[in-house]
């Protein structure tokens, strides 16, 4: 219910910020930009530092933990997916949970998509549209999808 209210009304950056600590069970810091629509599954499991950026439409999947720390950047339409599902038909239905974290200062670009279990270093860069599967070395710049290394900082 939160998120929809969250989404579906006019709220200023302080009411955006209450909402959202709502939804997370913890507060957010006043530094910390949340642009609208923002999307997430359970919510509890997010946990963000000071001067975060969050862009609009992006989809949380946080059963497996998001973590994002001080100064990280997250543009637009990106998905965090904490959950995946197995190969065999079988057994589809059973979820992979892995936390997902975005270190100090890291900045991952529009239409990017982070999958389960990865970690993305201190000051790095996820071009626009990558689909990240592995963790993400500091300093580094990567983009495509798979994501590759494309660049060092």
């Amino acid at each position: 219910m939160l998120v929809q209210e969250l989404n579906t009304q006019v709220h200023d950056a302080a009411a955006v910020r209450e909402l959202v600590s709502q939804i997370t069970g913890r507060p957010v810091d006043e530094s910390t930009e949340i642009r609208l629509p923002f999307y997430t599954d359970c919510g509890v499991r997010i946990h963000l530092g000071k001067r975060v950026f969050i862009n609009s439409n992006c989809m949380f999947t946080d059963l497996g933990t998001i973590t994002l720390e001080d100064d990280a950047l997250i543009g637009p339409n990106v998905t965090l997916a904490t959950v995946n599902h197995r190969r065999n038909p079988t057994e589809r239905r059973h979820l992979d949970l892995a936390p997902i974290v975005i270190k100090r200062r890291a900045w991952v670009g529009a239409n990017a998509t982070i999958t389960p279990g990865v970690t993305i270093g201190e000051n790095a860069i996820v071009a626009a549209g990558a689909v990240v599967t592995k963790d993400v070395a500091a300093n580094t710049i990567v983009g495509g999808i798979p994501a590759r290394v494309i660049g060092r900082i």
